[in-house]
């Protein structure tokens, strides 16, 4: 179901963003309970049931201090593209009554609400992907050249994945995919709150080792003998390091220690991702009076 976001006037949207373990999820709640409102995840990994010491997923005590939603819609076997989870979303916003909150770290899903992103409703085509796959990268790319140009001034010659996701495009809907994005700001006002600090790699590591402490290599144990070793999320972020760690490669120490670097690589990421967005007002997650300035700057809308 897609919703037209001129058909209807949604009182507005807050999003809480910014880069994993500066401290979305305890904002989002405070003035969740404030404001009397909802909370969405724009989380890519939240969605997946399962996965939640891993991801960082809001606890069940968490989630019962205010309603939350798109955390826990799918299982790890299955594919939810970026148009799902948009579509998804503007289900729940024509919903509310009160500005909702949008919380996460991942931009294109904060992009795909808060701008919203015009997104090819194309699910993945497996063995199409696969016969174009064998030609290689570089007669793939002079493939995008033929039938989409204006695609390929956008795309690298190296990235495999955008490429083969715009001849699956094209190859599909006939249409090229530069022609089916773009952006359909939503009519309802949105505002930005982003947060970091430069100490940020110190909390990283402190998270990481809350992680374990919780159990983590248990839950990773637990979904390798359930779904096998090779389930794709087992591949991403801190899975992929402790599932190491069970096979052997690595001992607790360096896995945390291996898992918190590659976090901080991935902040620095999304660092770059949130700071090329102007409209983000952004505020440091260690001052103690963090909620308070947030509060402050919310716009008359917001808070009525």
């Amino acid at each position: 179901m897609v919703i037209n976001l001129s058909s209807y006037q949604p009182p507005g949207l807050i999003v809480i963003c910014g880069p994993t373990a500066s401290g979305k999820t305890g904002l989002s709640l405070a003035l969740a309970q404030r404001l009397e409102t909802c909370i969405l995840s724009a989380d890519s990994r939240q969605i997946y049931r399962e996965l939640d010491i891993g991801t960082a997923k809001p606890t069940l005590a968490e989630r019962s201090q205010a309603p939350h939603y798109l955390i826990d819609i799918c299982d790890p076997t299955e594919t939810l593209t970026l148009a799902d989870y948009q579509s998804q979303a503007q289900v729940i916003l024509a919903q509310q009554t009160q500005p909702p909150l949008l919380v996460g770290g991942t931009g294109l899903y904060v992009k795909a609400i808060a701008r919203g992103l015009k997104i090819p409703r194309v699910p993945p085509q497996y063995s199409l992907r696969e016969s174009l796959s064998g030609l290689g990268q570089t007669q793939c790319y002079a493939m995008l050249r033929q039938v989409d140009l204006a695609a390929t001034e956008k795309i690298h010659p190296n990235d495999a994945t955008r490429t083969l996701r715009a001849l699956e495009v094209f190859y599909v809907t006939g249409i090229p995919i530069s022609a089916q994005q773009g952006e359909e700001p939503p009519s309802y006002p949105v505002f930005y709150v982003g947060l970091d600090t430069e100490e940020l790699g110190d909390r990283i590591l402190s998270r990481t080792q809350m992680m374990v402490e919780r159990g983590f290599e248990q839950e990773v144990a637990q979904l390798i003998e359930k779904y096998g070793a090779d389930l794709p999320l087992l591949k991403t972020l801190g899975y992929a390091e402790m599932q190491r760690h069970l096979a052997g490669d690595w001992d607790l120490a360096e896995t945390i220690s291996q898992i918190a670097t590659h976090t901080r690589q991935f902040a620095k990421r999304q660092r770059t991702w949130f700071r090329a967005n102007s409209e983000i007002h952004w505020f440091d997650a260690q001052v103690p009076d963090l909620v308070e300035q947030v509060w402050a700057a919310l716009p008359e809308w917001a808070i009525v």
